[in-house]
């Protein structure tokens, strides 16, 4: 696999990881239960490492145009 695929995949999984730990913040509110204050800072991995990814996809193709490539 390329690095390229790699990044994708990587994407792809933080995403539904990032999504699950948002939806049980949620949840856990709805309920009307108070989490204790750290659980609010645990979004914030996986969104910094779904912004690095999707920072370095987009840049893909304009990184491939200067180099001559498809």
């Amino acid at each position: 696999m390329t690095l390229a695929m790699w990044v994708r995949q990587i994407h792809r999984w933080v995403s539904m990881l990032f999504a699950v730990i948002v939806a049980s913040l949620f949840a856990a509110l709805g309920m009307g239960t108070q989490p204790p204050q750290w659980v609010f800072f645990l979004p914030l991995a996986p969104l910094a490492v779904l912004m690095l990814t999707g920072l370095y996809m987009f840049a893909l193709p304009y990184l491939a145009n200067r180099r001559g490539g498809a």
